[in-house]
């Protein structure tokens, strides 16, 4: 008899991610009303929570054999499901690494290891070849990572490590390992502007970047990115996310714009 989860909750956008890749999907009896990746998930499955707020009964009424939850914002749910009798596996992972560890975890857990590794030889044979392609641009830009506008928050650690893969650099990559957002806002805003970055990059957290709004901010007038008019977006979903999408598609979209930016630069 299989002992392995045969219902499970999954909390975050990331662990759904995985399942479906995996092909495990049909073992997820629950999901966090902020998955989006796959589109499918929000159609095929029952929403039971938001992120780190919900009704704890909606999730017991699933029946559930294993939730998996994401980070100390769902330390709370957490807490409640063991004290419900549920057995819980809460993922923390914050860098390219962690990622990476994340799915080979969740392949464990559903006796689909061998998948789960191929998965991510897929993965590192992405990063590998981007990192290869980065190392040829004549010129590596220099990149804002604006994770929030009111206030300037940049780039978490995944999210840094990507641009550093890709060919960039992160000028707040010294905030990046910090992984609460309210500690990587920036104290004075003006800092961002002073660091003359070539490319800035916002993923407003599920709100529209508004390139406009960045060029008109006072100080910024003879920044490079704004002069040269490489104010770009990138999307939440696919960057902000730690699952396979941050790789999939987000490493891929930092290295066109890196690309494309150098191209321009040398022209």
């Amino acid at each position: 008899m299989s002992r392995l989860p045969r219902r499970i909750v999954c909390l975050s956008t990331e662990t759904v991610e995985v399942l479906y890749a995996l092909g495990e999907q049909d073992r997820i009896v629950g999901i966090s009303g902020y998955t989006v990746i796959p589109p499918q998930a929000r159609k095929e499955k029952p929403k039971v929570f938001a992120f780190s707020t919900g009704d704890l009964d909606r999730i017991l009424a699933v029946e559930p054999d294993l939730v998996l939850c994401f980070c100390d914002l769902q330390a709370d749910i957490a807490r409640d499901l063991v004290k419900a009798g549920v057995a819980v596996h809460v993922f923390n992972q914050r860098s390219v690494e962690d990622i990476l560890a994340m799915i080979e975890t969740v392949g464990r857990l559903v006796g689909a290891e061998p998948r789960a590794q191929a998965l991510v030889g897929e993965l590192e044979q992405l990063i590998d070849a981007t990192r290869t392609a980065a190392a040829r641009l004549p010129r590596r830009p220099r990149v804002y990572f604006e994770e929030w506008d009111e206030p300037a928050i940049s780039g978490i650690r995944w999210v840094s490590e990507l641009i550093g893969i890709a060919g960039g650099e992160d000028i707040f990559a010294e905030l990046a390992s910090r992984p609460s957002a309210k500690d990587r806002r920036l104290a004075d805003p003006l800092e961002a502007a002073r660091r003359q970055p070539d490319i800035v990059i916002g993923s407003w957290c599920g709100k529209r970047f508004r390139p406009e709004k960045v060029a008109a901010r006072a100080g910024w007038q003879d920044v490079p990115a704004v002069r040269n008019g490489q104010l770009h977006e990138i999307k939440s979903a696919i960057i902000l996310a730690p699952g396979p999408v941050a790789i999939r598609e987000g490493l891929p979209a930092l290295a066109h714009l890196f690309a494309d930016w150098a191209r321009s630069a040398s022209e």
